[in-house]
């Protein structure tokens, strides 16, 4: 089991396999600081190969989940020197974070209350399911203060398919939870917290009776046939679904099915 460590903007809890990391910045709508980003990616990079880490979780404290970019930091410390060059690199290394989420071996849920903004927005898009409240407030922000949503933007059309993401990232328009659900980017909405916490548990639940295994090596593939080919498709597919074929937990899946018994891995969440 990895060891977590303890960060000053983030509170993590690990329960039964499920991880859930708290963005504990209130005091600025948890706003994607230096430092969040950081802790954020320190304990996504310590649980990547921890097949015991069977789901992710991400939450906001403080009623909101993300209010995008720590504006106050680019003001003072990239608008006031002029660095183009510094801002590329940290542009550059703000992408390691949308890549770990997008990437994670893990099922990634992410909880939305309040407000998902901007970065925020485009950091729930890296998600494999959104959960939202109806009332919950959402917009990609940037080009309504004269930026961009740069790195966001291949998340933000995987997410919500080209023409849409192009029309909400250009307009900066503003949308609530049912509105979201409609343009596809909530897979499940609630008018209240325990309705949102009822619809986790019950991904958990499903979650935990998969095979770890089979879901890092399935979202792996995801990755890699991404735009590829049909015929390397093919070839990458076969390649693994006979690497799983082999693997003792297949062998523990086939086995646990003639059986007529749940297999090892499954866990029933308290």
């Amino acid at each position: 089991m990895t060891n977590l460590p303890k960060t000053n903007t983030l509170e993590l809890k690990l329960q039964q396999g499920w991880l859930t990391i708290w963005f504990n910045q209130p005091d600025n709508r948890n706003a994607l600081s230096d430092a969040l980003v950081a802790d954020l990616a320190t304990v996504l990079k310590g649980v990547r190969d921890d097949r015991t880490v069977r789901g992710i979780t991400l939450r906001g404290r403080g009623g909101v989940f993300c209010a995008g970019a720590d504006l106050k930091n680019f003001k003072e410390n990239f608008q006031a020197s002029g660095d183009r060059d510094a801002t590329i690199t940290m542009s550059m290394g703000a992408a390691e974070i949308f890549d770990l989420v997008n990437t994670a071996p893990q099922v990634v849920i992410v909880l939305i209350e309040g407000a998902a903004m901007a970065g925020g927005f485009g950091l729930s898009c890296c998600a494999d399911v959104v959960i939202c409240e109806s009332g919950a407030r959402f917009a990609m922000t940037e080009t309504a203060i004269g930026v961009t949503p740069a790195q966001i933007s291949p998340f933000v059309i995987q997410k919500l398919g080209y023409a849409t993401g192009r029309r909400l990232m250009l307009t900066a328009a503003r949308f609530d939870g049912t509105q979201a659900h409609e343009l596809g980017f909530a897979d499940f909405i609630s008018d209240d917290v325990p309705g949102l916490e009822a619809i986790e548990m019950q991904l958990r639940k499903q979650v935990l009776g998969a095979a770890p295994g089979a879901v890092a090596a399935t979202k792996e593939l995801l990755g890699q046939i991404a735009g590829k080919p049909r015929e390397e498709v093919i070839r990458l597919a076969a390649e693994n679904f006979a690497d799983r074929m082999v693997s003792d937990e297949a062998k523990e899946g086939v086995a646990s099915f003639f059986e007529k018994r749940k297999p090892n891995w499954v866990v029933k969440p308290e």
